[in-house]
């Protein structure tokens, strides 16, 4: 696809004026370019953000990216213009424009805009407007445990572990130093035993915000003995039925 610049734009006048580059408040400001951040790299980091140029315009706070063309981004976005329902886009920025619905929900004065040549017309989320999730009520709460692949661990700012489940998935789990620094074994690219909170979804089976408690041992190695010990009990146990197949028919009522 053509390279296209993208534009986030924050129209705001609850403080009693509009705001604009040369008058805003700062914790407006920082919580605007941090949405801004996660909605252009999504979950998988699909945007390179720390190498990105972009300008600062008006409209009251505008965010010019520089032409991209990154598949993912133009697809949600294409997504949103269509619909407002925000299953199956990107999950961080399917939190971005939930935190932007409920902000313009609360503050009938703000509203945001993103605008792109990709798009007929700019995207809105304002207090007109109803962005949700169709499958708000099928997520649920979870702690468990997961066995994959730790292939990526650290971090400077947000500390996380990327998580190779069986089924290919990759989970990026969040953490604390604490959880890294106690932990004695080394972890990168080998199969662990992961214990997270996060948040699942019963029908597509996806997890999101997930949270890294610890690493738990496991030992995937067979213990001969007990096998052994199993197999001994279960003979004592069939030793009076000639015919095991022939056992079970004959519970099922199954007649020869």
């Amino acid at each position: 696809m053509d390279m296209q610049p993208v534009s986030l734009s924050l129209h705001d006048e609850s403080e009693g004026y509009q705001i604009s580059p040369e008058r805003v408040p700062m914790a407006v400001l920082r919580n605007f370019t941090k949405d801004v951040d996660d909605f252009l790299k999504g979950e998988s980091g699909e945007v390179d953000t720390s190498a990105l140029d972009v300008s600062v315009v008006h409209g009251s706070i505008g965010i010019r990216t520089e032409p991209i063309a990154h598949t993912g981004l133009f697809a949600d976005l294409r997504r949103l213009s269509t619909s407002s329902l925000l299953d199956g886009i990107d999950p961080r920025r399917r939190k971005v424009v939930e935190r932007w619905q409920k902000m313009a929900r609360s503050h009938c004065r703000l509203w945001i805009t993103i605008a792109t040549p990709a798009l007929a017309q700019p995207l809105v989320v304002s207090a007109a407007t109803d962005f949700r999730a169709d499958d708000a009520d099928q997520w649920v709460r979870v702690e468990r445990y997961l066995q994959g692949e730790v292939v990526e661990m650290g971090g400077t700012r947000t500390v996380n572990a990327h998580i190779r489940l069986p089924d290919g998935r990759t989970l990026i789990a969040e953490s604390s130093r604490e959880v890294f620094r106690s932990d004695k074994v080394n972890r990168l690219y080998k199969v662990a035993m992961a214990r997270i909170v996060a948040e699942y979804n019963v029908v597509t089976r996806e997890y999101r915000d997930v949270h890294l408690l610890a690493f738990e041992e496991h030992h995937n190695v067979l213990d001969e003995a007990s096998l052994a010990r199993l197999t001994e009990r279960g003979a004592k146990a069939w030793k009076d039925i000639p015919s095991a197949s022939s056992w079970v028919d004959g519970m099922r009522g199954n007649k020869a």
